[in-house]
């Protein structure tokens, strides 16, 4: 049997320094930086090195650790799910309220079926959450320089002003998208 820390969510005050400690181990190994969204530049580079101004440039040397990174964060996802049958996400009554109030009943699994899900894509809510909601973070990914997890845990830790506003940027979007968007939406 496993241990129940292998298959309870952390505490926040365990997870946290967990996570903050990753920033003076890069500074010691020498890489700034941290996050996911990079990623796809570095495999794009690894996959068409001359085909692409953008993309021809040392990958290994700048983005190989941060592969191996994105690499771990899906093999602990599939651990998570597969082996430690981690598959209902912890929600809290308000948040379940709020989400039978938009509509969205099916709180089982992952994610709501009835918006994530290839009926779900064939709903207008459904779309324009999958889709125009995935184009939308992409985009302001790549406006931003980077992802939540590249500026709020590596860009403000190195004091870059950057990192800031993007940071103060996907909160603004994500209270918007929460308290005016969906509710339009739903």
């Amino acid at each position: 049997m496993l241990p129940e820390a292998l298959t309870h969510t952390w505490p926040w005050y365990v997870a946290g320094p967990l996570i903050g400690l990753f920033v003076p181990l890069l500074q010691l190994v020498g890489d700034k930086q941290l996050g996911i969204s990079g990623n796809l530049r570095h495999l794009c580079s690894a996959i068409l090195p001359t085909r692409i101004d953008f993309l021809k440039y040392d990958w290994r040397g700048t983005g190989g650790w941060n592969l191996l990174f994105a690499l771990g964060t899906l093999i602990g996802g599939w651990v998570g799910v597969s082996l430690l049958g981690t598959r209902e996400i912890a929600i809290s009554p308000e948040t379940q309220a709020s989400l039978h109030n938009l509509g969205v009943h099916d709180l089982s699994g992952l994610v709501p079926r009835e918006v994530i899900s290839w009926e779900g894509l064939l709903s207008i809510r459904g779309f324009v959450s999958i889709v125009v909601g995935g184009f939308l973070v992409g985009f302001g990914t790549a406006y931003a320089g980077g992802c939540t997890s590249g500026h709020a845990i590596s860009g403000l830790s190195n004091f870059q002003l950057r990192s800031l506003f993007a940071v103060f940027g996907f909160f603004a979007g994500g209270l918007i998208a929460t308290h005016l968007l969906l509710p339009l939406l739903f």
